[in-house]
């Protein structure tokens, strides 16, 4: 046997390991998902964690250090979920996009409020790690939105400043409409598309080169 042989035997073991390192690390985010779904990060100590996921708590600390950095890592993922839903909708018309793109992030908002809520308020203590996850979900919707409506990433400064206000009020909205539950999803959805449209139309004043695409309903 060569000397590159003996290393591809070598490495083999390797990499199956790493890939069940990693399937084991992906389902303890999907386990903590559930548990942090509708329980606060202060709520669950690192002894209820291990015991409702059947696992030694030293498993955790392997693979996330602490509980921050267990709970960030739940926060990532869950909000490369919510990305995902918003970037999926390329194929659909413009008004169809929207609705599904808003609808999708009021779903998961619905489902995953501890997650949701740690997301848009920064977290654990206004966590400034959780801030900049949530500065790169605005960016990517922000993204979504101006391909939405224009085909393109490339807008001017006020378009930029117009939809990230719209996004604070999607934000505040999702968080009241969590609080109270007395809406329908879909009239908040209605709501919150409408007030895009008045957004859109809003920059086409400013910049007519950005003209805004006709009334969503």
């Amino acid at each position: 046997m060569n000397n590159s042989q003996q290393r591809g035997t070598r490495a083999a073991p390797a990499a199956r390991g790493t890939e069940r390192s990693q399937a084991r690390r992906a389902e303890l985010i999907t386990i903590g998902r559930t548990l942090f779904a509708d329980t606060s990060y202060d709520a669950l100590s690192m002894d209820d964690i291990a015991r409702h996921a059947g696992v030694a708590k030293g498993l955790i600390y392997y693979y996330f250090k602490n509980k921050r950095g267990y709970y960030l890592a739940i926060v990532q993922d869950s909000v490369a979920e919510l990305v995902v839903r918003a970037a999926s909708t390329h194929d659909l018309p413009p008004a169809e996009r929207v609705h599904h793109t808003i609808d999708g992030y009021l779903r998961y908002a619905q489902h995953h409020q501890a997650a949701y809520r740690a997301i848009v308020t920064g977290g654990v203590g206004f966590d400034a790690e959780v801030l900049a996850i949530r500065a790169e979900v605005r960016e990517q919707l922000l993204l979504a939105i101006a391909r939405g409506a224009w085909g393109r990433a490339d807008i001017p400064l006020i378009a930029r400043t117009a939809l990230i206000g719209w996004l604070s009020s999607v934000e505040g909205v999702t968080l009241d409409w969590l609080d109270h539950q007395g809406l329908e999803r879909d009239m908040v959805r209605s709501l919150l598309v409408r007030g895009l449209g008045d957004t859109l139309r809003t920059i086409e004043d400013y910049e007519p080169a950005f003209p805004a695409p006709p009334p969503l309903r």
